[in-house]
């Protein structure tokens, strides 16, 4: 069954870190030169990859709740614009979120329910995730500058409630290993990548989604 929705609720909180992930890997990284050798490095190791893959631990701390919730899960890039997210809960897969040909999906599986909506700059606007696929330059998006051997990014304008990102090195084939975002009320979001493997020959059908038997289908409609 198919509903309309206006808006997805809180399941796209999760998608945020993410996208600001595959923004370096689908996107242009913008002018080196304003960042130093550390993006050049990752613009070099980002131009013979064709897929990715591997695991995730997330953690996520609200600050005025002293609280802190982890994630796992694995993922799965293909490019240019292919992504597959798996969210696990007590090692079984709770949320899925697939990304491809213009549509985002999120599948929760103990809710048995499914969001799907339209993905593009239209429809994101500034929002972090509108940086996947090249809608922007990284360069021309934030101010970047190194900071203990990481990339620390800030927006140059208003970008919700982001403050900062950074991204930490890996030290392996694949530069990034881990990834942090700060809002306005210092809520932190981190990933470390896991396990990273690349060009192993993901198929296209590892993209695809068909909804179960017996789930409830949203459709998300922006409003006007």
């Amino acid at each position: 069954m198919k509903r309309n929705v206006a808006s997805p609720g809180p399941l796209f909180l999760l998608l945020v870190p993410l996208f600001f992930f595959v923004a370096f890997f689908c996107g242009p990284v913008g002018d080196a030169r304003s960042s130093g050798l550390t993006v050049e490095a990752i613009q070099k190791a980002y131009q013979n990859i064709k897929d990715i893959k591997g695991s995730f631990l997330q953690k996520s701390t609200i600050r005025d709740l002293k609280r802190t919730d982890t994630f796992k899960g694995t993922f799965m890039i293909k490019v240019p614009s292919k992504m597959r997210w798996q969210y696990q809960d007590a090692g079984k897969q709770d949320t899925e979120i697939f990304i491809d040909k213009g549509e985002i999906i999120v599948y929760q599986r103990n809710e048995k329910q499914v969001f799907r909506g339209k993905f593009d700059k239209e429809g994101y606007g500034q929002a972090p995730i509108a940086l996947l696929g090249g809608f922007g330059s990284i360069g021309e998006e934030f101010d970047v500058t190194q900071k203990g051997g990481k990339l620390l990014l800030k927006p140059k304008r208003s970008m919700g409630s982001v403050v900062s990102i950074e991204i930490g090195p890996s030290g392996g084939e694949f530069p990034i290993g881990s990834l942090s975002i700060v809002d306005k009320r210092l809520n932190r979001i981190e990933i470390i990548f896991r396990n990273v493997v690349i060009n192993s020959g993901l198929k296209d059908s590892a993209f695809v989604f068909s909804p179960p038997p017996g789930v409830s289908v949203y459709e998300y409609v922006r409003p006007r």
